[in-house]
């Protein structure tokens, strides 16, 4: 790092501070500050904007002591890289899978994660999609608010640390989808508001004021999502994006913020995609750009998910009040349940149809950190239901036409919670977000008391993998069985092709026909004869299959060929 630039238009007389050293910044165009100070790689520093309070650098690489501590310089070249010759994955053939550095493992770290990277080749994954790795207030959190968004969470380990993580999964074949969060920042750490207009209060968030995309001062606003969204593809290695909520983003420039960013990462070389979160049912994002669209190559479909979940769990409430079986055979057949039709929760028409885009645009789940995560004790579904539910919904997300997406610890049917948990330093914080907690969740019935204090150590600590599970009983007999899917899978390849879903109220028996596989499974307690015929490829619970047709037990699920 040879020269610091700031984007401050707002100061007076900022300062580089460097040990006892002050240096003068000097002002340029638009409200930029440079000095030629250099800063060798591992030199701590600050920036004082003339009011003789220090604060890290908007652009720090590198936080080694948390989001109030000194930013230290990083030097991207100094690493030496091992994946020389990689050109990227395929995303509309690959299962991705989604995971948090800090609670993958009991050290939560990227060089632990990297030791369990073995364990994703042998079940077949093909992109590990990581939560948000930028720096974040206090030692553990979900990485959702992020505060200094160029660098590495400190907890994970250094800029190193997580350039040996990717290192490691191209060296075996695995693709890395970094989140990251454009829609707001965290609420302790975020010193951006006093280097300039990087809020506008036209726009109201959850969070408070949004980003500012398109008023006075919103150009370098954007150029610096640009730039830290190419450093993360660049510097990193990361062969795409995932980015959160794009739903939040508010921007009415005539090119959005989202479509602007898939131009510059379109160009790239290897290939780069990105995935977006957005739950407006709205096929512009992932339509190409001659057509009046985003262009991302593919968005989270969380109808799937709803459908799917409220079919196997029975749960009705909040939005699981508008899903049932019926909805999971819609979402197969067209993707969005609410693809233009009213929608009870919202008491309004909701989404578009997506007409015929490939499937292989939109990911399909039936777990992720946000639905497990924003449970009131953080239940995974494989600790509300059967093992015999499991492997039927794993079966439908398997060989359903989406991208298929698997939640950490969900191929073994993992008994550990994931809950909301954070770190907050500032006590006010912290008693703010616990007491936000109780009361989301009060109006569901839940006792104060029975809601996991989200500042408890506990909370984090109960929430990591239990790597001894996998090896053991129905947890290992669960493992085989995904594997075994996500096998047929690839044999069969199941990411082309039409899908064809019907769903039997009578039986609770949903059949869905994809090239060269069938499958058929009853989401619920009644028994399903079908006339169907095939060869009998995988099977769970009580399935009996005869010449021209096939019984299906309760929670039962076959897949023929």
């Amino acid at each position: 790092m040879s020269e610091l630039r700031v984007w401050a238009p707002d100061a007076e007389r900022p300062q580089l501070l460097v040990g006892d050293e002050r240096v003068a910044l000097v002002r340029q165009e638009r409200g930029w500050w440079a000095t030629d100070r250099p800063l060798p790689p591992g030199t701590d520093y600050w920036i004082d904007l003339g009011d003789g309070q220090p604060r890290p650098d908007p652009r720090s690489p590198w936080q080694p002591h948390g989001v109030d501590g000194p930013s230290r310089s990083y030097d991207h070249d100094s690493y030496r890289w091992d994946d020389e010759g990689w050109r990227g994955v395929d995303l509309a053939s690959s299962v991705v899978y989604e995971l948090h550095v800090g609670t993958c493992t009991p050290e939560g770290t990227w060089a632990a994660a990297i030791e369990r990277l073995d364990h994703l080749v042998d079940l077949g994954v093909s992109i590990v999609e990581l939560l948000p790795c930028n720096t974040f207030s206090g030692e553990r959190g979900w990485g959702y608010d992020g505060v200094l968004w160029w660098a590495p969470h400190h907890a994970y380990g250094s800029p190193d640390d997580l350039k040996a993580f990717v290192d490691g999964c191209h060296a075996r074949g695995l693709g890395v989808v970094m989140d990251v969060v454009y829609n707001h920042l965290g609420p302790a750490g975020n010193h951006l508001p006093q280097y300039g207009p990087w809020f506008t209060s036209t726009y109201s968030t959850p969070w408070g004021d949004a980003l500012n995309y398109d008023s006075a001062g919103s150009d370098i606003v954007r150029w610096h999502v640009f730039d830290n969204a190419l450093m993360w593809l660049r510097d990193y290695h990361c062969d795409g994006l995932r980015l959160d909520a794009v739903h939040a983003i508010h921007d009415e420039s005539a090119l959005h913020l989202i479509a602007e960013l898939q131009q510059q990462v379109a160009v790239l070389d290897p290939p780069r995609f990105l995935i977006a979160e957005s739950d407006l049912n709205d096929p512009k994002v992932v339509r190409t750009a001659d057509v009046g669209g985003w262009g991302v190559a593919a968005q989270w479909s969380d109808d799937f998910h709803h459908a799917l979940h409220a079919a196997v769990t029975g749960e009705r409430t909040g939005y699981y009040s508008e899903f049932d079986g019926p909805d999971v055979a819609t979402a197969l057949n067209e993707v969005f349940v609410y693809g233009g039709r009213y929608s009870p929760h919202r008491d309004r028409r909701h989404g578009a149809p997506v007409g015929n885009l490939p499937r292989t645009r939109f990911l399909g789940y039936a777990q992720n950190h946000d639905q497990v995560g924003n449970r009131a004790a953080g239940e995974r579904l494989s600790m509300l239901v059967s093992l015999e539910q499991c492997k039927a919904v794993a079966a439908l997300v398997l060989t359903a036409p989406f991208v298929p997406m698997l939640w950490m610890g969900e191929e073994w049917g993992a008994q550990t919670p994931w809950c909301y948990f954070t770190a907050h330093t500032d006590p006010d914080l912290a008693e703010a977000v616990r007491e936000g907690r109780r009361g989301e969740f009060a109006t569901f019935g839940w006792r104060p008391e029975d809601v996991p204090d989200p500042q408890a150590l506990q909370t984090f600590t109960q929430s990591r993998l239990d790597w001894d599970e996998p090896t053991e009983g129905q947890h290992k007999e669960l493992l085989a069985w995904y594997r075994d899917l996500i096998a047929l899978r690839r044999e069969r390849q199941l990411w082309t092709g039409d899908t064809s879903a019907h769903f039997d109220p009578a039986d609770r028996c949903i059949v869905v026909r994809r090239p060269g596989v069938v499958v058929a499974a009853t989401l619920g307690g009644s028994t399903a004869v079908l006339e169907l015929s095939g060869t009998p490829l995988l099977a769970a619970g009580e399935v009996t299959i005869g010449d021209t047709s096939i019984r299906l037990g309760p929670w039962s699920v076959a897949v023929l060929g």
